[in-house]
């Protein structure tokens, strides 16, 4: 544990899930000094003081972040334009700014026109959380053998992008970099399709139901297990879906056209076919869970390290 921490004041802006859970594991880890909180919501600010993972409430970032040696962003993805906005104009100097938001090319290029070069903003995108929001769902084990994907950029700040690096590898993530752009076709195949997937099986069967047939009173773990991400924050995942438009409209087309070719296999009758689809997409699984559970052991104490990306 460090004697002192790696940013004595620290802004958090967003104490739910993600922002609350890092707040948990830096105090807990002496990475954070004082925090303070801020948000849209004060019940769950004021939740977040009872538990002590903010230690004090703000009402603006104008009065926050001049007193920030850190600030972290961790609202749904749309507000982050207009509060980076208005953190570049007061935030203190030789601060460093970042955030945990799941699209990143179009922050990335406003903080661009916002910060002079360097620029101390460090997009961020840790790859972790649950279906739950709040600062009731936090808890300071959630970066734990987890990725967090940072995307800075020519004008970046190398400083900054030390200081970002080690708070998540401090909380026991794996840190990666990736071009802006490319984290945001990768997060629109394996995470925001899912997230699709998943409501528009929900709302398949909902559709169904509209006769009066109860479908899902006969439906068993396996459908629960499925759509269990169907349980995440609506106004998160409208969000998510406004700014990674494209993205996410191209991997739903590959995905139609994967459930296409299904359909034909079926309506053909070809067995073999079917078989020879399925089998490739279980190797497939057993191939990603063979790479998550190698991942997961380079990140034990001690052999934590951060790669770039290729």
């Amino acid at each position: 544990m460090p004697s002192q921490p790696l940013f004595e004041t620290v802004s958090i802006v967003g104490v739910g899930l993600i922002g609350g859970s890092l707040a948990r594991a830096a105090k807990q880890k002496n990475l954070f000094g004082t925090v303070l909180g801020l948000g849209r919501g004060m019940s769950n600010l004021r939740r977040a003081l009872e538990l002590g993972v903010i230690d004090t409430i703000e009402d603006r970032i104008e009065d926050a972040a001049p007193r920030s040696d850190l600030v972290v962003l961790a609202t749904p993805v749309c507000a982050l334009p207009d509060l980076l906005a208005r953190v570049a104009r007061c935030r203190k100097p030789g601060s460093v700014v970042t955030d945990v938001g799941s699209v990143k090319g179009s922050l990335v290029a406003a903080a661009k026109t916002l910060f002079e070069r360097p620029s101390s903003f460090v997009g961020g995108h840790p790859v972790a959380g649950t279906e739950h929001s709040g600062v009731e769902a936090s808890f300071a084990s959630l970066f734990e053998g987890r990725t967090c994907i940072l995307t800075p950029t020519e004008d970046t700040d190398p400083a900054a992008v030390d200081a970002v690096r080690k708070l998540w590898e401090s909380v026991g993530s794996r840190v990666v970099f990736m071009e802006p752009d490319r984290h945001d076709l990768v997060m629109g195949y394996v995470s925001h399709l899912p997230h699709m997937v998943a409501y528009g099986l929900v709302h398949t069967i909902q559709k169904a139901e509209r006769d009066g047939s109860q479908l899902s009173a006969f439906s068993a773990g396996g459908f629960r297990d499925f759509t269990r991400i169907a349980s995440s924050d609506p106004e998160m995942w409208r969000d998510i879906c406004l700014l990674n438009r494209e993205p996410i409209l191209e991997s739903l087309e590959a995905f139609q056209d994967s459930l296409r070719e299904i359909a034909e296999l079926i309506a053909r009758g070809d067995g073999q076919g079917l078989a020879e689809l399925f089998l490739q997409s279980r190797l497939t699984r057993a191939k990603i869970l063979n790479l998550e559970r190698r991942e997961g052991n380079r990140n034990t104490p001690g052999l934590r390290r951060h790669d770039p990306e290729d």
